[in-house]
C-alpha cells in the first residue's frame, strides 16, 4: 500500500497499485483538497497534520509532525477542531479509505466543511516525491 524503496536504487520505489477504489478529489461539498505544499506549510506553521489509518501503519512511519487519530476514533478530536486552523488529514494514499471515511464521521458529527483539509496523495504521494518520513511512535502528539 505504502511505496517501498527499492534497495540500492535512490530513488526508485515499488508501488502496489493492486489494492482499493481511487478516492474523488472532491470528497464533500466545502471540503477543500490540497496537496504536498500545502502540507509542507501546514507543519511550518506547526498547524494539526492527522494521519487517519490504523496506528500499525502510523508506527510504521508517517509525515514529520502528524499525529494519530486512526479514522475510527476520529469523532474523539472533533472539538479540537477549528475552521479559522483547518486540519490536514491523510492516510496512505489516493485508494485509502481511511481519511474519506474520518471526513465522513466528522461531518456528520457536526464539524463544519471548513474546518477540514483533505490531503488526497497521501503517505503513498509524500514517500514517492522524495519528501521525509520520521518514525510514527516519534511524531505522535
Amino acid at each position: 500500500m505504502v511505496p517501498e524503496p527499492v534497495e540500492g536504487q535512490r530513488g526508485l520505489f515499488i508501488v502496489d497499485a493492486t489494492w482499493g477504489a481511487i478516492a474523488p478529489i472532491e470528497l464533500a461539498p466545502g471540503v477543500r483538497t490540497v496537496g504536498e505544499l500545502d502540507v509542507i506549510e501546514q507543519i511550518a506553521a506547526d498547524r494539526l497534520l492527522i494521519d487517519s489509518r490504523e496506528s500499525h501503519f502510523f508506527d510504521a512511519g508517517s509525515i514529520p509532525g502528524a499525529r494519530s487519530v486512526p479514522h475510527d476514533t476520529v469523532r474523539d478530536v472533533v472539538g479540537e477542531l477549528d475552521s479559522e486552523q483547518p486540519a490536514i488529514f491523510f492516510c496512505n494514499g489516493p485508494q485509502c479509505t481511511a481519511t474519506p471515511r474520518a471526513i465522513k464521521d466528522l461531518l456528520a458529527a457536526g464539524l463544519l466543511p471548513e474546518a477540514i483539509l483533505y490531503y488526497r496523495g497521501g503517505l503513498h504521494d509524500w514517500m514517492t516525491l522524495g519528501l521525509p518520513v520520521s518514525p510514527g511512535r516519534q511524531a505522535s502528539a
